[in-house]
C-alpha cells in the first residue's frame, strides 16, 4: 500500500481486523507505521526510529530524557551494530520506553470510571 494512505484507511482495508479487538488494531497500527517508515529491506535507521519516537510516541517520551533508564535505552539504540532496526527491535524499543515512562505509570494507576 502506498505510504501516503492514512493509517486508518490502511487498517480499514485489512479484512481480518474488521471485527478485531482494540489490542489487535493497536498492534496492526504499530506494524503499519513501522512498514510505512521502513526501507526496502524492512528496517528503519536510527534517525528514522528517533523521529518516530518524537512524532508518534511523543506522549510516552516527553520529559523522560533525564531519566537514567530512558538514557540507557536510547544509548542501546545508538550502539546498535547495524545502525538499523527490524520490526522486532523496534517493538522492543517501544515497549522498553513505555515501561519506564511516567505516562504508563499514570495510566496504570488511574481509577476507572464507569
Amino acid at each position: 500500500m502506498p505510504k501516503s494512505v492514512s493509517i486508518s484507511k490502511q487498517l480499514a482495508s485489512i479484512k481480518a481486523l474488521k471485527k478485531g479487538s482494540d489490542l489487535e488494531k493497536a498492534m496492526a497500527t504499530i506494524a503499519l507505521i513501522f512498514r510505512n517508515s521502513s526501507d526496502p529491506d524492512g528496517k528503519v535507521g536510527r534517525a528514522t526510529a528517533k523521529n518516530l519516537l518524537q512524532t508518534q510516541f511523543r506522549n510516552f517520551t516527553e520529559r523522560e530524557e533525564t531519566k537514567p533508564k530512558y538514557q540507557d535505552i536510547l544509548s542501546e539504540l545508538d550502539e546498535h551494530t547495524e545502525n538499523k532496526l527490524d520490526f522486532e527491535d523496534f517493538v522492543i524499543l517501544l515497549l522498553s520506553l513505555a515501561i519506564v515512562s511516567d505516562l504508563l505509570q499514570n495510566i496504570l494507576s488511574a481509577e476507572v470510571t464507569k
